[in-house]
């Protein structure tokens, strides 16, 4: 048993939740981040700016035409293995050889796919860092092995992994539909924590392809937090920190929530006070990338992906046109309401002791 955990430390194979849950899960988000996601905003700029080279078809593969965007999102399974290889501190010839795992299971998770993904490639990955540098063919060993291994299990558990995850996803959003008011606070106030927290709630949305009413409850969850820190912190840390946890990201108050858990009072209350106002008042509805659904104010990604969205909507005839109460409903629960609720809750915290100057102070 020693020299089998010798062996894993060796070959920095670390059985843990942080390096499966934290690490791993948001790798898979900057995958998704930098092909299904950007695939989809640069379709809406084509298609918005009747740009051609981006809108009109430019490769035509298997009898399918691709443009510019679509096959960045077509590599989503690659990119989402990759970077989890990469997060796992795989070695060059099992990262590289996780992108025809990536696309395996992708392809066989169906609406899933990012959830088999996920485990598939971590399976993948430290099955090849095991064998990796151990044989003198280590160029034919090492890719055979990773992407043996890696199709293998694509194949016999992706099918199951991502019609789980669908059905899961599915009954979110049809709960969400059916009892708007208290699925929009559920909603807004567990992927809102998510967001915060050192795991991704871009990558949770995507593996239960979380869009709908459902995601757009997920959206004001994300703002809540995101917004919120921001402003209400806004004496503590000046315009850097507001531009870094409002278009950046809130995880960076985590330090301080361990000092005081009752700093987070405010964005969580707040969240599940937009939650329910996105989902019964503005109907708010996330038809973009699920992804989009857990990114909040982040580069502003949860606004694009509600925008596209209505453009796809308007597309497909299910939409008449955007309206300026589609664009205020929007905007008030993504920056209005977060900048103006979580502050009053935190004064509110600080007269009676909860919160004092200096807790949400930003390390340096």
């Amino acid at each position: 048993m020693n020299k089998f955990k010798a062996f894993l430390k060796r070959k920095d194979i670390e059985i843990s939740a942080r390096r499966y849950g934290v690490d791993a899960l948001g790798a898979m988000a900057r995958g998704l981040f930098a092909s299904l996601l950007i695939g989809t905003i640069i379709n809406t700029i084509g298609t918005l700016f009747h740009i051609p080279f981006l809108e009109n078809p430019i490769a035509t593969v298997g009898g399918v035409e691709y443009t510019v965007g679509g096959l960045c999102s077509a590599m989503s399974g690659p990119a989402m293995a990759c970077a989890i290889g990469y997060a796992l501190k795989a070695p060059p010839l099992v990262l590289f050889s996780l992108i025809t795992v990536g696309f395996g299971a992708n392809a066989l998770g169906g609406a899933g796919g990012p959830l088999a993904v996920l485990f598939i490639a971590i399976i993948a990955a430290e099955i090849g860092k095991m064998v990796s540098g151990e044989t003198k063919v280590d160029i034919i060993v090492t890719p055979i092995v990773t992407i043996g291994a890696g199709i293998f299990f694509s194949w016999l558990i992706a099918p199951p992994i991502g019609a789980g995850a669908m059905k899961v996803g599915e009954f979110i959003m049809w709960a969400t539909e059916l009892q708007p008011f208290l699925m929009g606070i559920i909603v807004s106030v567990l992927v809102g924590i998510a967001l915060t927290l050192p795991i991704s709630s871009a990558a949770i949305c995507a593996a239960f392809s979380l869009t709908g009413l459902a995601g757009g409850a997920a959206v004001a969850g994300c703002c809540a937090q995101m917004v919120g820190f921001a402003v209400m912190s806004f004496k503590e840390n000046g315009w850097g920190g507001l531009f870094s946890q409002g278009i950046g990201t809130s995880m960076l108050q985590m330090g301080n929530i361990v000092r005081n858990p009752r700093i987070w009072i405010a964005p969580i209350v707040t969240s599940a006070i937009t939650g329910p106002i996105a989902t019964c008042v503005f109907g708010l509805r996330m038809d973009g990338p699920a992804v989009s659904s857990g990114m909040g104010t982040c580069g502003f990604v949860g606004q694009i992906g509600v925008y596209t969205g209505w453009a796809s909507d308007i597309a497909a005839g299910t939409m008449q046109s955007i309206t300026a109460f589609d664009h205020i409903g929007l905007w008030l629960i993504s920056i209005v309401l977060p900048a103006v609720i979580a502050p009053i809750i935190n004064t509110i915290l600080k007269k009676i002791g909860w919160v004092k100057e200096g807790d949400l102070k930003l390390a340096k």
